[in-house]
């Protein structure tokens, strides 16, 4: 077989290996899927009226609100699925499968591409329930032409490969899986320090850059004018840029990582 060949049939059979695993342990994934779901009920119904209030200048409007936090929420949904990636590659390098798999005649890189691949696709998935769920309390996206649905999905996918190249790195420097489960945890943590649930101009201003000069801003409001047929400026580009350097950047860490010989 040719070198493109085998990595292929690889990679296949290394993505077919994970979603048995996700399959078979679903716990893990719904843990996680549980934090953005929870988070858009408490918003929505907790803090809504309020929330709304102080962002259309008094006049409460819930519905409004759940328009506004929705693409933050399918965004923190992504970062919160790929904490599992991290957990999972950590616990294929401590528990010697790796070390096996190197002994065997196999492509070295199929490895980490069927995490990558098989952690996309459950974002994905994670992403369709969470938006499910959203448009059952009221999310609607009525101004969104089909272009820009498919602009938003396409965003969807690359900010998901951006991210899971980094939790790959993570889990793979990672000593055990408690570890990997930490190392990630600013991914949930960072959308919470963003646009997310309040525009960055009502926050205080030392905080402000905080909010603005990190990955998921730009996305989150370039997915809010897709969505919402609102104007993006110059998210959209920034949010690509993003996206890519992050993808660049994992793929070489945890590349690099995973060709190390073991110790």
């Amino acid at each position: 077989m040719s070198s493109l060949s085998l990595a292929l049939r690889d990679s296949s059979t290394m993505l077919r290996r994970n979603l048995l695993h996700a399959r078979r342990y679903p716990s893990l994934t719904l843990n996680l899927l549980l934090t953005p779901i929870m988070l858009l009920l408490l918003f929505v119904y907790i803090f809504g009226d309020t929330m709304s209030a102080g962002i259309g200048g008094g006049r409460p409007d819930r519905s409004e609100y759940i328009a506004y936090i929705v693409p933050g929420l399918l965004l923190m949904t992504i970062g919160s699925t790929t904490i599992g990636t991290a957990v999972s590659v950590s616990n294929d390098m401590t528990e010697g499968i790796i070390a096996r798999f190197r002994t065997m005649a196999i492509h070295r890189g199929s490895v980490i591409v069927g995490h990558v691949i098989g952690s996309v696709l459950q974002s994905v998935v994670s992403v369709v329930l969470v938006g499910a769920v959203a448009v059952a309390i009221g999310f609607r996206s009525t101004d969104a032409t089909v272009l820009e649905w498919l602009a938003a999905f396409g965003l969807l996918v690359l900010f998901s490969m951006a991210l899971t190249w980094i939790v790959v790195g993570m889990g793979l420097v990672s000593p055990n899986a408690e570890a990997a489960s930490n190392n990630a945890m600013p991914l949930i943590l960072l959308p919470l320090l963003s646009s997310a649930f309040v525009p960055i101009d009502a926050m205080p201003g030392w905080f402000q850059p905080i909010a603005e000069y990190q990955p998921f801003t730009p996305a989150i409001e370039t997915l809010r004018g897709l969505l919402l047929g609102t104007e993006i400026g110059t998210n959209g580009w920034l949010a690509v840029a993003w996206c890519l350097g992050l993808a660049v950047l994992g793929y070489f860490w945890s590349t690099s990582k995973f060709n190390d010989d073991p110790k």
